[in-house]
């Protein structure tokens, strides 16, 4: 892409931020150029978000109903999945899916909880129990 066709279309999820891109200069050479957005990628950002939303909201409704484990919904909330989980947690992602049903769940030592809560960024007593949120539930 060349320097003047970096997009600055005022991307409201930059928030006021620029990103860097690489761009070709007129003499040929590579540089850093800042661009506010464009209208795209702001639509893709969003339409990911909305995507997490869902999810999140998904997860909050089967551990409402007992069949996951508070666990489920907090990597949701925390917009990862089971693959970054494992990756950020080191535990394997085989053993995260046992941990999301909740009757193994109550059994996880204080250990391997702090992993998680660390990971999640909340503490062990907010792991352990669901956030109340005004989600409706099916």
């Amino acid at each position: 892409m060349d320097i003047n066709d970096v997009p600055q279309e005022d991307s409201s999820t930059y928030a006021k931020n620029k990103k860097a891109i690489y761009a070709k200069s007129e003499n040929g050479e590579i540089s850093i150029v800042g661009s506010t957005g464009w209208n795209v990628e702001e639509t893709a950002t969003k339409l990911a978000l909305e995507d997490l939303e869902s999810s999140a909201h998904e997860a909050y409704c089967e551990v409402k109903k007992g069949i996951k484990s508070p666990l489920f919904y907090y990597m949701f909330k925390e917009r990862m999945d089971l693959q970054l989980l494992a990756e950020t947690s080191g535990f394997f992602k085989w053993t995260i899916s046992r941990d999301f049903k909740p009757e193994v769940f109550k059994k996880i030592s204080d250990k391997r909880l702090s992993v998680y809560a660390e990971v999640l960024g909340i503490t062990i007593e907010n792991l352990k129990v669901l956030e109340d949120i005004n989600y409706e539930c099916n």
